[in-house]
């Protein structure tokens, strides 16, 4: 069902871009600007690792200097089937983590110190099986896919605001305005699903549902008090959304979802004779 979901929400980025682009830009304008948002995401999504741990000032550590987080990551990730990941630790005291790399041959898995402070070791198995779900499931690749369509939408909309391209169709001044936060909403609501189907892949990965559902309470409490100073471009990458909650109508415009709904669903996953179908 999450993949369904998911490719759901990509037809309906591609259906807005291909309204877009005919009201605004014309079939030229629009290939254009897609060359334009693949061009930039394709250099972010190889160089993405480098710049997401200088943003999260966070170092790379060997397994001689990490020597119990190593060793839980990599029994973790043979659990999985995944190559042996990057293992990172960043500075700050908000416990949290991120995964990143562009492929799980060239993954990164980094933890907060916030994070080996606070949780228990069956919560820390939970956090880093989150994480290598995320690398399992390729979604930085679908991220990319997103980011890239909904670039090329805001593109295109720019494209047909200063090139002259709104004579082309009376919707063209109403599509340029509106196009990009569309766009902006349906890679959200893309990204929101991705998180529950780590959760399902990481709760499988570990075994222990409830231990990734007492994690992430924690991950949240520790979000409100601990203040992060990190960059807004990279906090989606977070476990709990470092910077701030959103409740309400702000849901559309949160790149997770609330973090009391994926612990019900990670508790539903517990019980007895639960079908598991978390990702849904």
């Amino acid at each position: 069902m999450n993949n369904t979901k998911v490719f759901t929400l990509l037809a309906a980025m591609t259906a807005l871009f291909g309204l877009v682009g005919n009201s605004i830009g014309g079939q030229n304008g629009a290939v254009l600007a897609l060359l334009i948002a693949g061009a930039m995401n394709f250099i972010m999504y190889f160089n993405s690792s480098k710049m997401v741990l200088r943003s999260y000032r966070a170092q790379v550590v060997k397994p001689t200097a990490a020597s119990e987080l190593y060793a839980t990551v990599d029994r973790l990730r043979q659990r999985a089937g995944l190559p042996m990941p990057t293992v990172a630790i960043a500075p700050h005291q908000q416990p949290n983590a991120f995964a990143t790399g562009r492929n799980p041959a060239h993954a990164v898995v980094c933890v907060t110190q916030g994070l080996l402070d606070l949780v228990n070791q069956d919560e820390l198995e939970g956090v880093l099986a989150h994480e290598l779900g995320h690398i399992k499931n390729r979604d930085m690749l679908l991220q990319t896919i997103s980011a890239t369509m909904a670039g090329a939408i805001g593109n295109l909309a720019r494209f047909g605001m200063y090139a002259g391209g709104r004579r082309r169709s009376p919707l063209g001044p109403l599509a340029a305005m509106l196009a990009p936060f569309a766009a902006m909403i349906i890679q959200f609501a893309i990204s929101r699903q991705r998180e529950y189907k780590a959760d399902a892949v990481g709760a499988e990965i570990s075994g222990k549902p409830l231990a990734l559902a007492s994690a992430l309470e924690k991950l949240q409490k520790g979000a409100r008090l601990i203040p992060m100073n990190v960059s807004p471009s990279v906090a989606p990458l977070a476990q709990v959304n470092p910077l701030s909650a959103f409740g309400g109508l702000a849901k559309l415009f949160s790149t997770h979802p609330p973090t009391e709904e994926r612990i019900a669903r990670l508790r539903a996953m517990a019980e007895p004779g639960s079908s598991r179908q978390l990702a849904s």
